[in-house]
């Protein structure tokens, strides 16, 4: 059986199974200021030196797609690797039993849709700590199921799913034989909510081209074709870090039309969702964690 990947990216947690339990272990007793200062100062730098192909393709980000100047693109680039630190120390900080203030734009939104009978689609993508996600937007009579990669440490995959326990979330994992396809049909007729990532291409998987950032883009159709085909609401959700120890959720309902065919819709709901998550980037540039070069053709 093939390995699913991103032929650019290899989407695992960094660190191995015993590296996470003694991190998990650490946290119940450090505050996770201390491990930000920590990685900030003695984590970032050399990765910043070593990890060559991060730090071009975030400054190249910075220079090219926001118009910042060499000096502005250069603390940015390292802010940013600051910031995905502290992301996946918060993770496992979570998964210590620490907690975060959370802040909710929008959740009147989520909350209708749960309490229909059908089921719904919600849009993450690779910014922020959208995992956060779901801990906080439960639904009591819908089960959440969370489409993740299937390659990630089953260290990280046993935290997860311990955190899940009880909020009524189950994870699909994407499998190399598709065979999570019929796993995310069955969540959909049965009126469940379904959780995926739509802003990266895995392998030869099909995509449409969108303006991004000032330049064409591609995203997987996927998620955009299921929604089309089946008629089902879409939403977009971001989870940023707002402060030290504080995180804004925010949820849009991505507009559907209901004119052309399936791939027209399609192609319409893909181009909304990039205008939200354009937005979104703009107002957080430091928490665009795609460590590739997302525009390439």
């Amino acid at each position: 059986m093939g390995e699913l990947k991103h032929d650019k990216w290899v989407g695992t947690t960094y660190g191995n199974g015993w590296m996470h339990r003694r991190l998990i272990t650490a946290l119940r007793f450090i505050d996770v200021r201390v491990l930000y200062a920590f990685a900030s100062v003695f984590v970032v730098p050399p990765t910043l030196i070593v990890n060559g192909k991060a730090r071009r393709t975030m400054y190249s980000f910075f220079r090219q797609r926001l118009g910042y100047g060499r000096l502005r693109a250069a603390w940015s680039t390292y802010r940013n690797h600051c910031a995905f630190s502290q992301v996946v120390i918060d993770r496992f900080a979570m998964y210590a039993g620490k907690k975060f203030g959370i802040d909710i734009d929008g959740y009147d939104i989520f909350s209708t849709l749960s309490g229909q009978p059908g089921g719904f689609i919600q849009l993450s993508s690779h910014i922020g700590n959208y995992e956060l996600a779901g801990y906080s937007l439960v639904a009591e009579d819908k089960r959440f199921n969370a489409l993740v990669f299937g390659g990630e440490k089953a260290s990280v995959m046993a935290n997860r799913s311990k955190m899940f326990d009880g909020n009524n979330i189950r994870m699909i994992s994407m499998m190399p034989d598709m065979s999570h396809l019929f796993v995310i049909d069955s969540a959909l007729t049965d009126g469940e909510i379904l959780s995926m990532p739509a802003d990266r291409v895995f392998g030869s998987q099909k995509a449409f081209v969108v303006d991004f950032m000032g330049a064409p883009a591609r995203f997987p159709q996927g998620a955009f074709l299921l929604a089309a085909m089946r008629d089902v609401p879409m939403l977009f959700v971001s989870v940023m870090k707002s402060g030290l120890r504080r995180y804004r959720i925010s949820v849009h309902r991505i507009p559907a039309t209901s004119e052309g065919n399936t791939r027209t819709r399609a192609a319409a709901l893909a181009a909304e969702y990039v205008k939200l998550l354009e937005a979104t980037v703009r107002r957080y540039p430091t928490q665009w964690y795609n460590y590739f070069d997302f525009w390439a053709q």
